[in-house]
């Protein structure tokens, strides 16, 4: 049982947003969430709103389930290069310099804690 959120476009360099991204890998989302609380980053409000995006697609899915928030997970999260903007500007003897605006690509799965081997163990039987 998981659910995925995507964002794309964001206007913040790749580069910038993965020390943010492996701090919450693997982490339980209330764990993670309140790690985000404490980071300096100006990543950290797209990615806590991209995870709780997650969260709540996972809960629209199983209305029916009891799902419970702590028990929870980041199976995947992942950060991949979007298109670069291209801006000029002026440099030395009249000339013009490049200048690329990255943008991000936003990838979160949400998961349960312990139901992934529960379905594998019954594949296998």
């Amino acid at each position: 049982m998981e659910a995925r959120a995507v964002k794309k476009y964001i206007r913040t360099s790749p580069r910038k947003m993965r020390p943010v991204v492996n701090v919450v890998r693997g982490k339980s989302v209330p764990e993670a969430l309140s790690l985000l609380n404490f980071l300096p980053q100006k990543a950290t409000a797209t990615v806590k709103l991209t995870i709780m995006s997650a969260v709540h697609n996972l809960m629209d899915q199983h209305q029916d389930d009891r799902l419970d928030e702590d028990s929870l997970y980041i199976r995947e999260i992942r950060v991949d290069e979007g298109p670069m903007f291209g801006r000029f500007r002026p440099a030395p003897r009249g000339r013009a310099m490049r200048i690329q605006k990255r943008t991000s690509h936003l990838t979160v799965v949400v998961g349960q804690v312990g139901v992934e081997e529960a379905v594998e163990e019954s594949d296998d039987e």
